[in-house]
């Protein structure tokens, strides 16, 4: 038989720590670049605003300096042309540019050297304007009618911006490395206590389902192994069910099937006489009667969960006692009471092991009443009731009735398992399940009564 196929490299598992690294990575890398924007943003901005408070600090000085070189020259006719200034004294090595300007004819009267008419393609009003490359500030001479406007080119302002951008996505780059590095040692290392909790529920069998403490787990994986304990609780009931069913029937089937083939046995031997015959078939009957109550039993038990829905209690009351009416010794004896008004009581449950629970009751009350009556009580409210006026049971014995393999009494027959199962009905139903006697006013009589949820 060949070999199964190793999976492809998609299909290959990846590792929580890389995952939870390549995620971070992502995410601290797309932060950081989001913050460099923004660093060049503000960058930008305060740049801006420093070159222009420059520029404005620039003009106001060269603006008097080139008035007196346009003022030392004399008046200039249209034909001459624009006065051509030097850079002024301590601005002979500044990259800015500069002409005087009429505000009625928009004649330039004097500009820089490197100057033209390009760069202060602007409108001619104080403040600042921006063309795809200069940077135009317009100053007006507060007594006399001129302009004096300024341009400083944007080129400068891009190169500091472009080398703060630059220079935080080279730290960033340099960086995620050596983050990445740290960070999938980090994740390794807190990410270790999986490997123990791992570790712990591998170690968990059908042997050994005690719960899990593992001391410092953090909230989200103590959540974690407090479902895997109350998984392991829930199978460690299963498990019980399974073995206690497995030791009452080896307990409870051991009886009846030696009596049957030991009757069996002695009818052939000395021929089929009918009371061996009958004897055989009355063990047999026992022996299916205990089966079913062990089958009633494991179903009460099992992890499997009981269904809710809105059962009719007078229904479900009539159809148990009908089973009853059926048979001799229960159709003179059994009384159905309704102890409500109005409509039938409505209760949230399973109407199969509801059924199951009553017909206990109902036998019990049987068994045990002598030939006193039998009453099904359906109410008041979502409650149902059986009660007898037998002999009653003491104190001492009332709440031991509950339990396995414990009968009213050791005179009668019995298997002890029926009111054991009417109390696991009624727990996995969070239903209340109180037994009484004697009866109020008398001095023996026995009820059992199931309240339930209402729907």
């Amino acid at each position: 038989m060949s070999a199964p196929a190793p999976p492809l490299p998609s299909e290959r598992a990846q590792s929580l720590a890389v995952r939870l690294t390549r995620a971070l990575i992502l995410w601290v890398g797309g932060v950081w670049l989001l913050c460099a924007l923004g660093v060049t943003w503000y960058t930008d901005r305060e740049i801006n605003f420093n070159f222009d408070d420059e520029l404005v600090e620039v003009s106001h000085r060269m603006f008097d300096i080139a008035l007196e070189h346009l003022d030392a020259e004399g008046p200039r006719g249209d034909a001459d042309g624009p006065l051509i200034l030097p850079a002024p004294g301590s601005f002979a090595d500044a990259d800015l540019l500069y002409q005087l300007v009429e505000p009625d004819t928009h004649r330039v009267l004097a500009r820089s050297a490197e100057a033209s008419a390009e760069q202060f393609d602007v409108p001619l009003a104080p403040g600042f304007e921006s063309t795809h490359a200069w940077r135009v500030y317009t100053l007006r001479h507060p007594t006399r009618p001129i302009y004096m406007q300024v341009a400083d080119p944007l080129r400068e302002r891009r190169e500091a911006v472009n080398r703060t951008l630059f220079g935080l996505i080279i730290a960033m780059v340099a960086m995620l490395p050596l983050l990445a590095l740290l960070l999938q040692r980090i994740a390794r290392r807190e990410l270790r206590v999986l490997d123990t909790l791992k570790h712990e529920i591998s170690l968990r069998n059908e042997l050994l389902l005690t719960p899990i403490d593992l001391p410092g787990l953090p909230r989200e994986l103590r959540s974690v192994e407090d479902h895997v304990n109350r998984l392991l609780e829930r199978l460690a009931l299963a498990l019980d069910v399974e073995r206690a069913l497995a030791a009452n029937a080896a307990h409870e089937l051991r009886t009846p099937l030696t009596a049957a083939r030991l009757r069996l046995q002695t009818a052939l031997e000395h021929g089929l006489s009918p009371a061996d015959v009958q004897a055989a078939v009355t063990a047999l009957q026992t022996l299916s009667q205990r089966t079913e109550k062990l089958l009633q039993l494991s179903r009460a038990e099992s992890s499997a969960p009981f269904t809710r829905h809105p059962v009719d209690l007078e229904q479900l009351a009539t159809t148990v006692a009908q089973e009853f009416w059926q048979e001799e010794h229960a159709v003179d004896r059994l009384d159905l009471v309704q102890a409500y008004e109005g409509p039938a009581p409505v209760a949230l449950g399973d109407f199969d092991a509801l059924a199951i629970a009553l017909r206990n009751l109902v036998e019990n009350a049987l068994a045990y009443a002598g030939d006193s009556p039998v009453e099904l009580i359906v109410g008041p409210g979502c409650a149902l009731a059986v009660r007898d006026h037998g002999p009653g049971v003491s104190g001492d014995r009332l709440q031991a009735l509950k339990r396995r393999h414990v009968r009213h009494s050791a005179e009668r027959t019995g298997y002890g398992l029926g009111l054991s199962i009417v109390a696991t009905i009624a727990e996995k139903h969070d239903a209340r399940f109180t037994l009484c006697s004697p009866l109020a006013g008398e001095r023996g009589g026995f009820e059992a009564r199931l309240e339930l949820t209402p729907a």
